[in-house]
């Protein structure tokens, strides 16, 4: 017997189309209720503590007065002594309120001989002044006082003095606790019309399309959330940089490949209708001629996808010392100049680091190092060359690092220099022998966008010495980082070949 189906729980379940991402995690908490909650409580903390403050101020002041008026009643007892004072202070309640105070009177031979209360049996030795004593479970308050025959014993009930102390406090709480309710709308409303910004953010994102990228309005938001949104836009910016670069790179793609494929078609059926063997092997070698045309525009078409992506994206750089590169670059391009006899070298090599992207420097050196190996002739020149200026008198601080790559091609017209840097551009000069050299017309719009993701320019010009073209990519160099001494050099490619 199969097990009933199960149900995935909600937050497993896929969005509809358009729909919302489910949330997962913690629940989510409103702001505005833990604000309300934090700040009722905060009021109602409060009143509990002007209740205790209330409390103690009037049990105080009670303790003052009532001391006085037992004070004055033991001394209008004493023999010979006037009734109480005409300017003492007045009870603190009405005078039909009973005060409770008890009377006792003890002879010199310690017999009572007055008791105004039955039961409170007050110590007989009491001590002079005011003390508390404990009887029966209850605390009184005493004031004793002596004469030459007689003590004097005048006692209250603390709680007497706590209840009056209480009902004052629980007055003074009153009109707190009638305005609690006001108080809670007041901090509603507060809260409501501070947080309204961030809700109208919200509503204006959550009724976006997919692709509205476009940023966000961040008018009359607090300054605590105003930080939030701004990196929000920048977010989209940044997701809109990439997404145009995809939409251009597929674009570009579907356009390019279109004409190769087109060509391993034509090729592929040249080859299925060769008559004999040296027209299959004529057809072979044009197929796997236009494999590796099509392998290399797809490799250049991914790699100006990944560098425009990463543009897009705003990674982090990461100081480079662009002269190992160089050295890099010329070592692996040195078997492909050895095979044409043509003398390729790292001319000069200053160790000076720069910030920026190892591998998408390292695949511009490789387009450069590897279009001025293609595109001069057998037995002809590739210098490379990594200069690090020292910073001018007055200027910034770290100078300029410059990538230059002189060969001795054919060269480019002044004016094909601009357009060559763009993408599928070439110019009319890349030929060699009459015969057109394979290429895409990627590999300087590869170096253009590079050298735009680490902000440094690209010139072209004619080279001074070896009468080819001249590349010069100049980068800021980092600051505080003075030149080094130049490392050691490549050995020419044409060394021994």
């Amino acid at each position: 017997m199969m097990p009933p189906a199960t149900q995935d729980p909600p937050h497993s379940q896929p969005p509809g189309p358009g729909g919302p991402a489910p949330r997962t995690g913690a629940p989510a908490h409103s702001l505005r209720a833990r604000l309300l909650w934090f700040l009722l409580a905060a009021i109602v903390c409060t009143a509990l503590l002007q209740i205790l403050l209330s409390y103690r101020s009037a049990l105080s002041e009670a303790d003052e007065i009532f001391d006085y008026h037992m004070e004055q009643m033991a001394m209008a007892l004493r023999p010979g002594l006037p009734e109480v004072p005409a300017n003492a202070p007045g009870p603190l309640v009405h005078d039909d309120e009973n005060y409770e105070f008890v009377v006792q009177v003890w002879s010199a031979e310690g017999l009572r001989v007055f008791e105004s209360a039955v039961g409170a049996a007050l110590p007989q030795r009491a001590v002079l002044g005011f003390s508390r004593v404990k009887a029966h479970g209850t605390t009184y308050r005493v004031f004793s006082v002596q004469t030459r025959s007689q003590v004097i014993q005048v006692a209250q009930d603390m709680a007497v003095r706590k209840a009056m102390a209480r009902d004052l406090a629980l007055r003074t709480a009153g009109p707190i606790a009638l305005m609690a309710p006001l108080l809670a709308l007041a901090v509603w409303w507060v809260v409501s019309g501070s947080l309204a910004p961030v809700e109208r953010v919200r509503r204006e994102v959550a009724q976006r399309q997919a692709d509205d990228l476009s940023p966000v309005d961040g008018d009359a938001l607090p300054a605590e959330v105003q930080p939030l949104v701004d990196e929000l836009n920048l977010l989209f910016a940044r997701v809109q940089r990439a997404f145009e670069a995809q939409q251009h790179f597929v674009a570009d793609a579907a356009h390019e490949l279109r004409s190769p494929l087109a060509a391993l078609k034509l090729q592929a059926q040249g080859l299925l209708r060769a008559p004999d063997a040296e027209a299959r092997g004529v057809a072979v070698a044009r197929l796997s001629a236009g494999i590796d045309r099509a392998t290399r525009l797809v490799e250049q078409l991914l790699a100006l996808a990944r560098q425009e992506s990463s543009v897009a994206a705003g990674a982090p750089a990461q100081p480079v010392v662009l002269a190992d590169l160089a050295l890099q670059a010329v070592a692996d391009a040195a078997p492909a100049a050895q095979q044409r006899g043509i003398d390729l070298g790292l001319a000069r090599a200053d160790a000076a680091p720069i910030a920026g992207h190892a591998e998408a420097l390292r695949i511009l050196l490789r387009n450069l190092v590897d279009n001025a190996v293609k595109y001069t002739p057998d037995g002809g020149v590739v210098d490379v060359h990594v200069i690090a200026d020292a910073p001018a008198h007055g200027a910034e601080p770290g100078g300029a690092v410059t990538l230059v790559v002189d060969d001795s091609g054919p060269g480019i017209g002044e004016g094909d220099r601009e357009r060559v840097l763009g993408r599928f551009c070439r110019a009319p000069q890349a030929v060699e022998g009459g015969a057109q050299v394979p290429g895409s017309g990627l590999g300087l719009a590869i170096v253009q966008s590079i050298a735009r993701m680490h902000q440094a320019q690209v010139a072209l010009e004619g080279s001074p010495r070896l009468g080819g073209l001249r590349v010069s990519v100049r980068f800021d160099a980092l600051a505080g980082a003075a030149p080094s001494a130049p490392a050691p050099q490549a050995p020419s490619a044409g060394d021994g070949a």
